[in-house]
This record gives C-alpha cells, structure tokens and sequence, in this order.
C-alpha cells in the first residue's frame, strides 16, 4: 500500500526520509514543490502540489495518510481517509473532532492514529513503559506520583533563555490557557502557567537544573496511562520544561499577557509574535536542543517502592534539528506500524502494547544522543545511545 506524506516542513523531513531510506512506495504532497524536491528529491520523484481534489483522487483503500499539517486541519484530512478507506497518521493530540470520528472508523475498517510524535507521542511511551514497570509490584493504596515534562530549548542558551523553531502565536496562546493537575493529592487549577513554575533538577549526565509549569489538562491522561483507582494520587502532571532564568527573561511577555483581552488583546497577540519571531527565531543551521524527563514513583507505609524515570536529551546537528527527529522518527514509526497492520480499527493515541512501546523507545534511544530509564532507589540508568545500534 502507498503512504501518503503531507508536509514537509521543519519537523516533518528525518521521519519521511527513514521511510523512503526503507524503501516504502511514499507520495509526497507539499505547497511548495521546491522545498519538498530540496528534502527529499534524493531519494524520490514521487513529489506533488498538495491539493485535497489530487490527493482524494489518489488515496485508495487500504493507503496510509500522514498528516504533518497544522492541527485544525487534521480532522478533515481525517474525514477524506474515512471517505477513501484509507488509515490516517499525526503527531498532535486527539480534539473532540477526530475523537468523533472513532465509530466511523471502525464501521470503515481503518485506524486513525495521532499522538505520535515527541509530545504527545514519546512521553506516552515512556509513562506506558513506567507504568507496566510498577504494576510488577504495586498494591492497593500504594501512594504515587507522577510527573512528565518535555520541552524544546536553545542548544546554546542565550539571554531571552529561548528561540522560536516556528510561529510564536502558539506558545503565546499557550500563556494564556490555564492548566489542571493533581499535586499534593488535590486537584489543582492554574490560570497561567507562570503562576506555576517550578525548578526541576534532572538526573543528566551531567545533573541540570531547568523550570517546568503544568500544562493543558493533565487527568485526562490518569485513565490514558493505566493508572489503577486503588493506587492514591499524590502528583499527576504533565508540563513543559524551559531553561533556567526563563521565567525571569520573560517577566515583561507575562505581564503584557495577563492583560490582554477580546479581539484588541488578539491582535495584540499577533503582533508580539511577530515581533518575537523577528528577534528570536532559529538561525538557519542553529542547533536546537530537546529535553523530555518522565517519572513515576510509588510509596508503601511512608517508604518508597518504586522510583524510575525515563530522561532525554537530544541535540540538533548536521542530520537536522532534534525537534524533526523527535517529531518525525515516531510518526514514521507509526505510519510502518499502520501500514503492516498493527493498529485495529478506530482512532488511537501512541500505542501501549509493550511490545510495541519496548521496539519505538529503542528506536528513539538512536534518534536521541542520551537516553537512559534511571532508578532512583539505586540510581543506576539503562542506557540507550545511538552507538550501541
């Protein structure tokens, strides 16, 4: 069967290579032949202007779509898919839109797969592997804690302690929406994640201290995860990481945010982007540099059982920006795995098989220069790096 690729933008081209290395029969549809002939023209001529009539016309059952386009725009590459009998692949989260679509996916025969990618996608490979890890030893009102943060920063930190790899509008949007967790036992809710932000020391190689603010909802993912309703829930969250000093670099954006409001707070918004991406984003060639740390530990009568975490660090080279590969690899993953049959019918997130979680984060310890899953009750890390392929 052919996969369709769409996109081929900045997180989309390591992973569309590694299926045309393999050698899978891959079309390629891109607005702008020129960018999409200078990624991959290597290795293929199958390339085409991204029309959704030329795509519907080409689809037939039983293909692969990858999605590699904005989020909004899935649910409809998604209802063409359901349409042609045709599987579907992204790396954003599930919305309420393609959520819907689960029945009709199944009555269709096909799988509709997101959450694939570095965040959502890795992180939920490493909390499923944490969590079939626990269950080994867990027991009924055993108190756990968990905590996922994953972030994209400068390899070179500089003073604004950031830089934009695409549109800043997102993450200013992003200032704005308030977060719900677990902390303490309790639920916690937070307007704005500056309200919120923590230091977090991470058991590198060499240890570094960073800052981490929840985001989106976290509890959604407790039932997602596996988590036990007679486990007690000390911490459940899941957040984004940032360098050390960021919160004080950007004091000036948090405050102009806060007051920002309807539509003049919109263009508002708008216009600090723009600004934003005019003095911090990425030079051409400028390595990047992305950080994920999940953890999960469990207590038994004020002692602890269980304390491991997974921790990744990925630096941009020559081979592209670490936020490509780390996008790309596992939607490429996922495609394959599609294609080869491995999801059922209906609309999934990364899988929890553990088969499948134990081959993709082996997969990611190539694509990442330090991987390693720490325990912390002896410190001792399983390391995976990309020599030891």
């Amino acid at each position: 069967m052919t996969i369709h690729w769409i996109g081929t933008g900045l997180s989309s081209v390591p992973g569309l290579r590694r299926l045309l290395a393999e050698g899978r029969k891959v079309t390629v549809w891109n607005r702008e032949l020129d960018v999409a002939q200078a990624a991959v023209g290597d290795l293929t001529d199958d390339i085409h202007g991204f029309s959704l009539d030329d795509i519907r016309a080409a689809v037939r059952p039983g293909d692969t779509v990858v999605s590699m386009l904005p989020a909004d725009l899935h649910p409809g590459i998604a209802e063409l898919c359901l349409d042609a009998g045709a599987n579907f692949v992204s790396s954003s989260y599930i919305s309420p839109a393609m959520a819907a679509m689960d029945a009709r996916a199944r009555d269709a025969g096909v799988a509709l797969v997101n959450e694939v990618g570095l965040d959502p996608g890795i992180d939920h490979l490493m909390a499923h592997d944490l969590v079939a890890d626990y269950r080994q030893i867990a027991q009924p009102g055993d108190v756990v804690s968990f905590t996922s943060y994953c972030g994209g920063i400068p390899r070179h930190p500089n003073p604004f302690r950031y830089k934009f790899s695409w549109s800043p509008l997102g993450v200013l949007r992003a200032l704005r929406a308030p977060s719900r967790s677990i902390r303490g036992g309790a639920d916690r809710v937070v307007e704005r994640p500056w309200h919120a932000i923590e230091p977090y020391d991470a058991p590198l190689p060499t240890p570094e201290r960073f800052e981490i603010y929840p985001n989106r909802d976290s509890t959604e993912f407790i039932d997602h995860y596996g988590f036990d309703p007679q486990w007690t829930l000390h911490d459940f969250v899941r957040g984004t990481i940032r360098l050390k000093g960021w919160s004080e670099a950007w004091a000036d954006i948090f405050a102009e945010v806060e007051g920002l409001t309807g539509p003049e707070g919109d263009v508002r918004l708008q216009q600090m982007a723009d600004e934003l991406w005019a003095s911090h984003a990425y030079d051409p060639q400028e390595p990047d540099r992305v950080v994920l740390f999940v953890r999960l530990r469990a207590e038994r009568d004020g002692a602890a059982v269980f304390d491991k975490e997974w921790v990744l660090d990925a630096q941009g080279s020559h081979k592209g920006s670490a936020m490509a590969r780390l996008v790309s690899n596992p939607v490429a993953l996922a495609a394959a795995a599609v294609d080869g049959g491995a999801f059922p019918p209906g609309v999934h997130a990364a899988p929890d098989d553990p088969l499948m979680v134990g081959e993709w984060l082996a997969e990611v310890g190539h694509v990442a220069d330090h991987m390693a899953k720490v325990n912390h009750m002896d410190e001792t890390p399983q390391v995976m790096r990309p020599e030891s392929r």
